[in-house]
């Protein structure tokens, strides 16, 4: 060896084991209004929706749907539509559907019940993804100094365009406070646990070639440590080398469009699943935070759909998200 690799093997008591991946019991300070830091546990902690944040509907009325006029299909309508069809087969020729004489034309409705609930819940969590380092050019840390920390549904944002699926994350404003990192304990470096702090291994296990009948390795008994490049430690990764850590609770705002829909299958030759393929008439369009059941369609089955949805869509989701808004679509 030569004279610098002769220190290689000197331990450093001040470089310490790498800690625990999360924060220890006690590390994360608890704020009024989002529970308890789970000193365990990463996932999300469900923000409870205030008493005064639920919707109640107002029983005594219903979404009437007046004059409802089943529309009829015209031998030039349905003459247009063969035509059509016809068209998209390069096999087929147009001159039947052209010269084709109706003698019973029997057209068949069938509707369609659609209701969409534009919900809106949120969560926090204090754990990764949310510690993040701590720069070196003095940044304000918007702590508990600045005032108390809003509740979970009091948290301004910017909301996403109804009945669309979106997700959002925010910095709830003063709940920041700068620790040591507990992985490294301050330090910025943790030791090599490959070479226990000493720069170098008992044993090499480097390969020097190969065979098809063996491996050989390094005869020397003891190596320098790859995996701290000899030094005996490593980069703390939680603080990336800063020592500090900046903690702060994170809000997730989750917006969904909750759908439910129902089509009466009665008629065997109209398969469901083509239906989304063909074009409709809406009959009637329903939209407020919340909608009321449907009543005087032509199709009771339709107006039983409506009831059971409306009903199951308010117990279901105003229990652990905000309903912001319902439609009610009895198309077609």
């Amino acid at each position: 060896m030569d004279e610098k690799s002769d220190d290689i093997g000197e331990f450093d008591p001040s470089i310490p084991e790498e800690g625990p991946s999360a924060p220890p019991p006690g590390w994360l300070d608890s704020v009024e209004g989002y529970g308890d830091p789970k000193d365990d546990d990463c996932t999300d902690q469900i923000c409870p929706l205030p008493a005064d944040f639920v919707p109640h509907p107002e029983h005594d009325r219903n979404a009437s749907v007046p004059n409802v006029k089943v529309p009829q299909v015209s031998e030039d309508v349905a003459r247009e539509a063969l035509l059509q069809f016809v068209g998209k087969k390069w096999t087929y020729s147009s001159k039947p559907a052209q010269n084709l004489v109706f003698k019973d034309l029997k057209p068949f409705t069938v509707y369609r019940y659609r209701l969409e609930t534009f919900t809106e819940s949120r969560s926090s969590s204090w754990d990764s993804p949310f510690l993040y380092f701590v720069s070196s050019s003095g940044q304000v840390v918007d702590g508990p100094q600045y005032g108390m920390a809003p509740p979970p549904w009091l948290v301004e944002v910017q909301y996403p365009t109804k009945f669309t699926d979106t997700v959002q994350k925010v910095h709830v404003p003063h709940t920041s406070s700068v620790k040591t990192c507990y992985r490294c304990h301050g330090k910025g470096r943790v030791r090599c646990t490959h070479c226990h702090g000493r720069g170098r291994v008992s044993r090499c296990l480097t390969p020097l070639a190969t065979s098809k009948s063996m491996i050989k390795y390094c005869p020397s008994p003891a190596c320098r440590c790859t995996w701290c490049h000899s030094s005996g430690h490593k980069t703390c990764r939680k603080c990336n080398g800063n020592k500090k850590l900046l903690h702060f609770i994170e809000l997730k705002i989750t917006w969904k469009n909750q759908v439910y829909e129902f089509i009466p299958d009665r008629q065997l030759e109209f398969p469901m699943k083509k239906f989304e393929k063909v074009s409709g008439e809406v009959f009637f369009t329903d939209e407020s935070i919340l909608v009321y059941p449907i009543v005087g369609f032509p199709d009771q089955d339709i107006c039983d759909a409506s009831k059971g949805a409306i009903q199951e869509h308010l117990t279901k989701y105003s229990v652990v998200s905000r309903i912001l808004q319902q439609v009610n679509k009895p198309p077609y």
